[in-house]
């Protein structure tokens, strides 16, 4: 019995050798025809314009096409669920972003979980949203922004891309943080949200710093504060909220998910890749200009960044005591 248990044994050992250079075999093939990198949003936003700088740079340096195809709807969840029932194979990959730590929450019929459906990959960066006001609000600061606010009930308005957008959120984030309340008035998308702050319409935006920032460096929108813990380098000047409003986060954090049973020879072998592509100045440089530099990371240390933002939001969706069926 011992000689058998013994056989056994290094069957199982022979076995498991065996395995890791199949599996090394399978990464190293990989890709053998293009990828679709699914994008939940048109063509053209500065999500999108994330997708096709990783993916452009991971076509060259993989030898296929991760080609970008825009998937948006239902608050992103149209190109998230497609990626979901996708096949696991390594051939589709999705492009993570904010809405799907907030959609977890503020959606009641999702046919996805998201944490338990889709596997991280890689993170590529975190841009902060810009809490900028009207030229007209005599605020100079957060905390005079604060003081201004309640000493005028009912007559400063919150601006949002939309409801449920990380735009929304970041000032339900702030109004609950701050004590500071306002009326909100959602727009679809952030351009006509814009027009009317440039004409004072409404008082302030927590826009995506992409989309904002031209008109803070024109002079026509100004700058309060960012929404990460740290000042952003491409405004160096302008202090964080969390300086004033001591916790307070909000960043917009993009990556890469897959399928939840993608061989994680693939994911390890698109996680080095990826990895080597955001070391890379060129996109260093142009990940920074879009508001973030690059986190540069593993599998896993994505996948707790997503836990974090998941239940992060969930506490805010609660807070404003929005759903979507």
């Amino acid at each position: 019995m011992a000689l058998r248990r013994t056989a056994i044994g290094l069957v199982a050992v022979g076995l498991c050798a065996l395995a890791s250079p199949i599996g090394d075999a399978f990464a190293l093939d990989y890709p053998t025809r293009p990828v679709r990198f699914v994008v939940g949003y048109p063509a053209g936003g500065s999500t999108d314009i994330i997708a096709r700088l990783i993916g452009q740079r991971l076509s060259e340096r993989l030898g296929q096409q991760f080609v970008i195809e825009n998937k948006p709807g239902a608050g992103n969840n149209i190109g998230t669920e497609t990626v979901v029932k996708a096949d696991p194979d390594g051939y589709t990959v999705l492009l993570v972003n904010p809405a799907n730590y907030i959609n977890a929450t503020l959606y009641t019929n999702l046919n996805f979980n998201f944490i338990r459906d889709i596997a991280p990959v890689a993170s590529f960066n975190r841009v902060p949203n810009v809490m900028t006001v009207a030229k007209e609000v005599p605020a100079k600061t957060v905390a005079e922004f604060i003081a201004y606010v309640k000493a005028n009930p009912g007559k400063v308005n919150l601006a949002s891309s939309g409801n449920g957008t990380s735009v929304h959120l970041s000032g339900e984030m702030f109004m609950a943080m701050s004590g500071a309340k306002m009326l909100h008035v959602p727009y679809r998308g952030s351009a006509p949200a814009i027009t009317d702050m440039l004409g004072n319409r409404v008082q302030l935006i927590f826009d995506n710093m992409p989309s904002i920032i031209g008109h803070i460096r024109g002079g026509a929108l100004r700058a309060l504060a960012v929404t990460t813990v740290v000042r952003s380098p491409q405004l160096p000047d302008v202090p964080t909220v969390a300086e004033t409003v001591p916790g307070y986060e909000a960043s917009a954090l993009f990556g890469m998910g897959a399928p939840i049973k993608t061989p994680p020879e693939i994911i390890e072998k698109l996680n080095r890749e990826i990895n080597a592509v955001l070391a890379e100045p060129d996109v260093k440089a142009r990940l920074t200009e879009l508001g973030g530099e690059p986190l540069i990371g593993s599998p896993e240390a994505f996948g707790a960044m997503i836990a974090a933002e998941t239940e992060k939001w969930e506490k805010v969706v609660k807070y404003a005591g929005i759903k979507v069926e």
